[in-house]
């Protein structure tokens, strides 16, 4: 009877996960078929859900109307670009936050945190005005800098978790041996912190590949990268949806790919240390 219930429980969890996990994923597969669609068909009502005419006509008039693969080879050079800088200034943080803490390390954490809940247009005009000053606007350089800030307090604070369930004494015991700082962050630290910097570093990719008002804001052509791309395909006349649906599924197929490949990376990292 125990093992009975056991398997009931266990089907319904399976069942609840799959429906969450489907009405999460619906409005992507929606897009995705939306794309093969006429534009006639993409604002059908009743709405058309597979019995419908496939077309590859609205990805070939995108790539037409757009350079994909340089929006796409700015979103990498982005995305790739703020997330490692961002981490070669959050892992000495990290490190001297977890493991030489002082009176205040909290209450800078908290600060750092803080940061996140400003509204991003608050900080719009001055961000702007110094860019122009600075021949930073639609440069991949200025967005590298405005994204690594941005998402800098969020590297710091899952670098100091992770840091902080790795015991003290196996750093004190590589300093005993000789090593030096530089060789027990690098050669100590770093390793056994693989999963949770791995995890972090794909987290942080996502979110600026997915960001969207800074790259609007401060991209015209030369950097724009794949949301400015999406956000091209709406214009004053209306939305063509059937080739906005195209767009955003060649913006999101890179990013959908490697968080399928790097899945089990991902939920390792964020689960490190969860289960002692």
């Amino acid at each position: 009877m125990a093992r009975a219930v056991k398997t009931q429980r266990k089907a319904l969890n399976t069942a609840i996960a799959w429906g969450v996990g489907l009405l999460i994923f619906f409005p992507i597969l929606w897009t995705i078929l939306t794309s093969f669609k006429t534009e006639a068909e993409a604002i059908a009502d009743p709405p058309v859900w597979f019995n419908f005419h496939w077309t590859l006509e609205n990805y070939v008039t995108v790539q037409e109307r757009s350079n994909y693969f340089r929006h796409f080879w700015n979103s990498v050079v982005i995305s790739v670009g703020s997330t490692l800088i961002g981490l070669i200034i959050a892992v000495p943080a990290a490190w001297a936050m977890a493991f030489v803490p002082g009176k205040r390390t909290k209450d800078v954490l908290m600060w750092m945190l803080s940061t996140k809940m400003l509204p991003p247009v608050g900080v719009l005009v001055p961000l702007y005005l110094i860019f122009r000053n600075l021949g930073l606007l639609d440069t991949r350089t200025g967005l590298v800098f405005v994204l690594t800030m941005i998402n800098l307090p969020i590297i710091i604070w899952m670098l100091y978790t992770y840091f902080r369930e790795i015991p003290s004494e196996i750093l004190e015991a590589a300093r005993m041996d000789g090593a030096s700082l530089k060789e027990e962050v690098i050669h100590v630290l770093m390793p056994m912190a693989v999963p949770g910097m791995a995890s972090t570093v794909l987290l942080n990719i996502i979110l600026a590949w997915n960001e969207a008002f800074w790259t609007l804001n401060l991209t015209a052509a030369k950097a724009a990268p794949l949301t400015a791309f999406i956000a091209s395909y709406s214009s004053p006349e209306g939305l063509f949806y059937a080739k906005l649906s195209a767009a955003s599924t060649m913006a999101i197929a890179p990013i959908l790919i490697m968080g399928w490949f790097s899945q089990k990376q991902l939920v390792r990292g964020l689960t490190f240390g969860a289960v002692k």
